[in-house]
């Protein structure tokens, strides 16, 4: 008996230097734990599940340029492939789960705005998005959000992009509402609607799945500066993510994300603003 507690003595306290071990390595890795769970070595990140080309569950696997960006970061922070642990993040969760700690950052076509500032913290921005249109592609009479009067435009419920169009451009414009994107491309497809409108990125991966039946107008309406959201406050973490974001669009990486999530499309992001200076924001936080 004596000889079996010594020894489970002596097994709890190698365990107790392995955790220490495992600490300080996290700690002198150039925080590459980041915003680390208990789980163990592990990065949760935040993505869409049901936006073709963004971020997009398909068959137990994880697509989209978010989540090509989302890898290459949790890479550069040390993370493989099998340490990344995916959840999804609605639009109306996000700031909830930062807080909350369910994840540890973000990617989910996720604009940063003074407002959501008050609540999380940004890396980024890693593209500047722009809202804009989708439209069959044998249309050729709408060519902006100024032609969409007495016609009809789908969105997803609660959309600005929507709003916008009928606030600045087309007070005629007949606005219909969808559960997803998904079902607004299919509204479109079966001539239900006239068009569809978001960030011109979504609408570029719901054309990519369309087979060249819908385009892009290529003709967006505002900026939208797609942010990492990471906890309020964790400055360290948002340097690590600015300077892998700077590596992915140095090294080529970020350009060929967007070919290859918007292959076919003709999607190109607005070389104004495209690829955008990651640590833009470094100093608002």
């Amino acid at each position: 008996m004596h000889n079996q507690s010594t020894g489970r003595g002596r097994a709890g306290l190698l365990r107790r230097l392995v955790a220490l071990v495992a600490v300080m390595a996290c700690a002198l890795s150039m925080g590459a734990c980041g915003s680390s769970s208990s789980d163990g070595h592990v990065i949760k990140i935040g993505i869409k599940f049901d936006q073709p080309g963004v971020g997009y569950k398909k068959s137990g696997t994880y697509e989209g340029f978010d989540v090509d960006v989302a890898r290459y970061i949790a890479h550069k922070l040390g993370y493989r492939d099998d340490e990344i642990v995916w959840k999804e993040a609605p639009s109306k969760q996000r700031e909830a789960m930062l807080q909350n700690g369910d994840v540890d950052m973000i990617l989910a076509s996720y604009s940063i705005t003074d407002e959501r500032k008050k609540a999380v913290s940004f890396a980024g921005p890693y593209l500047v998005a722009g809202q804009d249109l989708l439209v069959r592609s044998d249309n050729t009479d709408i060519t902006g959000p100024q032609d969409l009067n007495g016609k009809r435009l789908c969105s997803v419920t609660g959309s600005t992009s929507a709003n916008t169009v009928k606030q600045k451009f087309a007070n005629e414009v007949q606005l219909m509402e969808q559960p997803s994107y998904a079902e607004c491309a299919t509204a479109l497809f079966s001539g239900i609607v006239d068009a569809v409108t978001t960030d011109d990125i979504i609408l570029a991966g719901l054309a990519a799945n369309a087979r060249g039946k819908l385009k892009l107008v290529g003709a967006p309406f505002t900026q939208e500066r797609y942010g990492v959201g990471i906890r309020k406050g964790d400055t360290e973490f948002a340097k690590q993510i600015n300077q892998a974001i700077r590596d992915m669009i140095d090294d080529g990486s970020w350009q060929r994300a967007i070919e290859d999530n918007t292959s076919g499309t003709g999607y190109t992001p607005n070389a104004q603003y495209n690829p955008p200076d990651p640590t833009e924001g470094e100093e608002d936080d």
